[in-house]
């Protein structure tokens, strides 16, 4: 018996368990009656304790529908126990899955939108749609999802034959055959669903989608939160919001023209900073040439431009260089020469920069790290295997 179908504000009960077994580490119970909701539907299941027992996970058999409590410890064929579910869990489901249903039931006024899956695993809990995105019908939907919530819109549940199910104005056909249980939120929608829910549209809300997006052709996948989920979300939005404001010594809602300024500055000082990269690598470059003659080259570099002096040294005719570039405790790396020079450079690599604790790979270009305080030995090392 699914006592969460009966009362599903009821937290605490008692059972017979009618069968209980282990595989390994792993313990089932089978129970003559029972709170604990299994995964179903897009809902998660609910935890709690039974017997004193952790149980962490609740399953239902496809064949026959018993339902499996999965325990931290076993349990015995015949006992009389104790159950209590973890209220805070499962609340917070039904106020998921309940939005869900006033949210799924607002994207059919709003445009006739179909959901045609679910994900409430989670507090960002997930309805794919069967339409391409439109901004404004999703943002009508939410309107009328909160104008639903705020009505404080009674819910009820009960079952219907096949041919009483056919006949309700169902916003999906049912998926299962037989006794069929209905949930209806009165004036506003009408499901066949086995979940937990609310006793009224109120306390689902607020109910916001977070955002939106092309799924799959002709589907949009929309995230929501709600309840104190969507609470929570908010208080944590508001928090990180008002810190940032606090930080431009401004009002809340006046952050994104702040921010967007700010990014206009740095996209001109990125740019200006790009500039001061190209220049100092062009003299660095330059002075290496002038002072290696023989065009082999052997120097200590800035980081920032270790990349681009490399890469110009290495269009010099007859250039083999090896360039370090102290950052911190370690120094990068770079081992580069012009095509037509012909060098090993992983010989020389092995050679002088491994037993030094180098460690690095490329083809054309090698590139590594080393330890800081040997970059004056790398280059002497490299400078002796090239002689």
């Amino acid at each position: 018996m699914r006592l969460y179908w009966e009362d599903p504000y009821q937290t605490r009960f008692t059972a017979r368990v009618t069968q209980a077994w282990s595989e390994g580490a792993t313990h089932y119970a089978v129970l003559d009656q029972t709170l604990f909701y299994p995964t179903s539907g897009g809902q998660p299941h609910d935890t709690g304790v039974l017997g004193g027992v952790r149980v962490t996970k609740v399953l239902e058999r496809e064949k026959g529908g018993e339902i499996l409590h999965v325990l931290e410890a076993p349990l015995e064929a015949g006992q009389v126990v104790e159950g209590e579910i973890h209220w805070n869990r499962r609340y917070r489901h039904m106020q998921r899955h309940t939005a869900q249903h006033i949210l799924s039931q607002a994207f059919v006024r709003a445009a006739g939108w179909p959901t045609v899956s679910v994900s409430l695993a989670r507090p960002t809990c997930v309805i794919d749609l069967e339409a391409d995105p439109d901004e404004g019908v999703i943002r009508k939907a939410e309107a009328l999802a909160n104008w639903a919530v705020y009505a404080n819109l009674p819910i009820r549940a009960f079952f219907a034959s096949e041919a009483e199910a056919a006949q309700l104005p169902l916003r999906r056909a049912p998926k299962v055959t037989g006794r069929i249980r209905v949930v209806e939120i009165e004036g506003w929608d009408l499901a066949a669903c086995g979940g937990t829910h609310l006793r009224s549209s109120a306390e689902a809300g607020p109910i916001k989608i977070l955002k939106y997006e092309k799924h799959r052709r002709g589907t949009t996948r929309v995230y929501f939160t709600a309840g104190w989920e969507a609470l929570e979300d908010y208080a944590a939005k508001h928090t990180a919001l008002k810190t940032v404001a606090e930080h431009f010594s401004a009002q809340p809602l006046e952050v994104p023209a702040r921010v967007a300024k700010l990014e206009a500055l740095l996209q001109e000082v990125r740019g200006a900073l790009q500039e001061t990269q190209r220049l100092l690598a062009e003299r660095i470059v330059r002075e290496l040439l002038e002072t290696h003659p023989d065009r082999t080259i052997a120097a200590l570099v800035p980081a920032v431009v270790l990349d681009e002096v490399g890469a110009r040294l290495a269009e010099w005719p007859g250039v083999l260089a090896l360039l370090v570039a102290p950052e911190g405790e370690r120094a990068r790396v770079l081992l580069t020469q012009h095509p037509e020079r012909g060098a090993d450079l992983r010989a020389l690599w092995n050679a002088a920069l491994r037993p030094l604790g180098a460690k690095g790979g490329g083809r054309e270009v090698l590139l590594g790290a080393l330890p800081a305080a040997r970059a004056a030995a790398a280059l002497e090392a490299f400078r002796k295997a090239v002689r």
